[in-house]
């Protein structure tokens, strides 16, 4: 496992990390969940993400609850939570980015995780209706208080990223340190444009997520029918509305001989191809059986046989490279 810096910080996280969105608290029993945390942490995973959102709260008290067994020392894994959705509640003093909820919410996590503090801990969306001050303030002082050890966001503009920063900055305050957006080979433009010029003022870390476009890149959705697919589950149908089309797919059946030509699964080449984009400062994997997550983690030295003439290629296959915008 290779490591690297999360944007300017000095913390360094795992080129590939492993998350819970969908499956612990849902897909998957405690025993498989454990084995699969496991599996990671043995092949130098660091980093375990989660959030209130996640199965209303389970998937935190899960993951606690597997990381109390395990007794790993604390200073070889970071675990993050993400704050804005509320774990089930829907008043507005249950949900968004306000001091109440956020310093609550806070409080929740660390007790379902079992853990005195947060490495991580993001904005899952932005809140429009709080003043992004009320925001940033709040994570400067959980931060103070040990509660959390950075802070960042979770598929907020460029322009939201640089308010933080601009007010952190004026009252000598932490700004963010991290976003987590998606990315992958059918979802480009954020990370790859609309970023750039972040990663070189504030020196922004990136823990993406669906590095498979959630199973859209493993092939899986071009030979099984429509009830067995993942994005047909009701709590993602709004990615599938984007995601699945024909398009895609055949695009997804070119990549799988690309794939085939070098020796590698179509899954492996698909993390491993975020691997190359050096502002990837972790690939968050998924999985809900424990060879699946065995054979993604052989990415990180995958990424090696993507030399120029494979990334080229597929290059020409996915022919969606976005444009800088023109000044």
């Amino acid at each position: 496992m290779e490591y690297r810096r999360l944007g300017k910080s000095g913390l360094q996280v795992s080129e590939l990390s492993f998350g819970s969105w969908v499956t612990f608290g849902n897909q998957i029993d405690t025993g498989t969940s454990e084995r699969l945390m496991d599996i990671a942490y043995d092949a130098g995973v660091n980093f375990f993400d989660n959030a209130e959102i996640y199965a209303s709260g389970k998937s935190e008290e899960v993951m606690g609850e597997i990381l109390k067994k395990k007794d790993w020392p604390r200073d070889t894994y970071c675990v993050s939570s993400k704050v804005f959705f509320g774990a089930g509640g829907k008043l507005p003093t249950q949900r968004g980015l306000h001091r109440k909820h956020v310093v609550e919410a806070c409080e929740a996590a660390l007790r379902r995780l079992r853990v005195d503090y947060l490495d991580l801990y993001f904005c899952h969306r932005p809140d429009k209706e709080t003043p992004i001050e009320e925001t940033v303030w709040t994570m400067h002082n959980l931060i103070q208080q040990g509660k959390i050890l950075y802070w960042g966001t979770s598929e907020w503009s460029a322009q939201e990223i640089m308010e933080a920063h601009l007010f952190a900055e004026r009252h000598h305050l932490i700004g963010p340190s991290m976003e987590q957006p998606q990315y992958n080979m059918l979802v480009r433009r954020k990370v790859e444009v609309e970023f750039s010029q972040i990663y070189k003022t504030v020196g922004l870390g990136t823990t993406i997520w669906s590095p498979l476009a959630s199973g859209i890149l493993t092939g899986k959705y071009n030979d099984k029918p429509d009830e067995e697919v993942r994005l047909k589950r009701e709590e993602l149908s709004w990615l599938a509305e984007r995601m699945l089309t024909q398009e895609n797919l055949e695009k997804v059946q070119k990549l799988g001989q690309v794939a085939a030509d070098i020796g590698i699964t179509l899954p492996v080449l698909a993390i491993a191809w975020t691997l190359k984009n050096e502002q990837v400062s972790t690939a968050i994997l998924g999985a809900t059986q424990t060879h699946q997550l065995e054979e993604n983690l052989t990415a990180s030295e995958a990424k090696a046989q993507l030399t120029h003439d494979v990334m080229a290629q597929i290059e020409t296959i996915l022919g969606n490279r976005p444009n800088p915008p023109a000044f």
